[in-house]
């Protein structure tokens, strides 16, 4: 037993246990800020599209279909899109972010409106309570943190319009309920919180506005289009774009189905280099400025599921009903080892779990990415999943808790 000591995300210093995501060497130990800097070397920002929706009729899309040089028509409640260095076939969801178009690193902005809203919890070791009950579980701790950060899933108010090009703000609720589900998703997996950046989020309102009054998605807008402006052309660059308001567009992030080759948005919410976010939204559409915040959390590696305990509602998202994680792709996403040509095998209680693993695209929030995708199975409550790649000694085990 190794006697490195790490603090848990749950706030408790702990000897390294398979159930945390601070564990036996091949999980790593994530001891702060190092050298992720903004990614460099992409080809440049494309356009990409949204497809049809499902939500209509609770269909899965066709994960085949591919994504078009032209914007689709018409909003999808279940699109998102991001820009990219390269298009990714999707009915629901495009590439992702890579570097600034022109290839170098965007200096961070340092003004702030908003920070963040949801602290992770850092007190010392619980060893006793005055009344006398025990202290919580861990799986206590992190179903409390779930579902208190999810309690309220509000939008918040637009007070801007279409007609007249009003670009208007988000109301403070929408925002700070987007940033707090940013910032739980990246708790569970280990990561440091974001805040959110005025700035940012008064181009990314203007991407939004874009958005809805031309009822597309694009990261290359015309000037030709309603209400066009240089400010929200400059977002639609920079931003994950979802075809639904804020803090939806959050957990059809986190799902990402249909980005079989990039799964970029995903891995811009668990990137090394998110800093201070964006965030803009209509009654409609969304984006959320992700690309240049100058973070640099130093993780060796970070997965979706992560290591450790997790809700079997952050895999199979009540919001995202026509989709899950399991049918998206399992990750694994790093700077600096090499992952995407690993080879991936999934236990579970000694028996294995077929996985189909495929190579994703370089520069979309990490350098490196793999994916694997169950094969006729799904996660169960109640059960630990051994994940092992062939590169970077990396191992982990993700244990599913049932958080109502």
């Amino acid at each position: 037993m190794l006697t490195v000591r790490c603090a848990s995300r749950y706030g408790l210093r702990v000897k390294l246990r398979s159930s945390l995501w601070c564990i036996v060497t091949t999980a790593g130990c994530y001891a702060g800020p190092g050298d992720a800097n903004e990614l460099e070397g992409s080809s440049g920002v494309g356009s990409t599209s949204a497809g049809v929706s499902a939500a209509a009729t609770q269909d899965v899309p066709d994960a085949t279909a591919t994504s078009s040089d032209e914007p689709t028509t018409g909003p999808d409640p279940t699109a998102a899109s991001q820009a990219s260095g390269s298009e990714a076939g999707a009915t629901d969801m495009s590439a992702g972010p890579g570097a600034d178009s022109t290839g170098e690193p965007v200096d961070a902005e340092t003004t702030s409106d908003a920070g963040s809203t949801s602290e992770p919890m850092t007190s010392d070791p619980v060893t006793s309570d005055p009344s006398g009950d025990p202290p919580p579980s861990e799986t206590e701790l992190l179903c409390a943190r779930w579902t208190g950060d999810r309690a309220d899933l509000s939008e918040g108010t637009w007070d801007g319009a279409v007609n007249g090009c009003q670009k208007g703000a988000l109301g403070g609720a929408g925002r700070a309920n987007t940033l707090r589900l940013i910032n739980l998703y990246r708790w569970i997996a280990g990561l440091p919180e974001v805040a959110e950046d005025g700035g940012r989020s008064d181009k990314a309102q203007a991407c939004a506005l874009m958005m809805d009054a031309n009822g597309q998605l694009s990261h290359t807008p015309p000037n030709d289009w309603k209400c066009y402006s240089a400010d929200g052309a400059d977002a639609a660059g920079k931003s994950n774009i979802a075809g639904s308001p804020g803090v939806l567009g959050v957990d059809l992030y986190m799902v990402d189905y249909g980005n079989d080759t990039t799964m970029g948005h995903r891995r811009w919410l668990l990137s090394n280099s998110l800093g201070p976010v964006g965030i803009g939204s209509t009654a409609e559409m969304s984006c959320l400025y992700v690309i240049g915040g100058g973070g640099d959390a130093g993780a060796p590696w970070s997965a979706w599921p992560p290591p450790g305990l997790v809700p079997y509602a952050a895999i199979h998202v009540p919001t995202v009903p026509w989709s899950d994680v399991d049918q998206a792709g399992w990750t694994v996403q790093s700077d600096s080892i090499n992952v995407k040509n690993a080879s991936v095998t999934v236990t579970e209680g000694g028996v294995n779990k077929p996985v189909k693993v495929n190579a994703l695209g370089d520069l979309f929030g990490s350098q490196y990415a793999v994916r694997f995708v169950p094969q006729g199975w799904a996660v169960e409550v109640g059960k630990t999943y051994d994940v092992a790649l062939s590169v970077g000694d990396i191992a982990y085990s993700v244990t599913v808790v049932d958080c109502g």
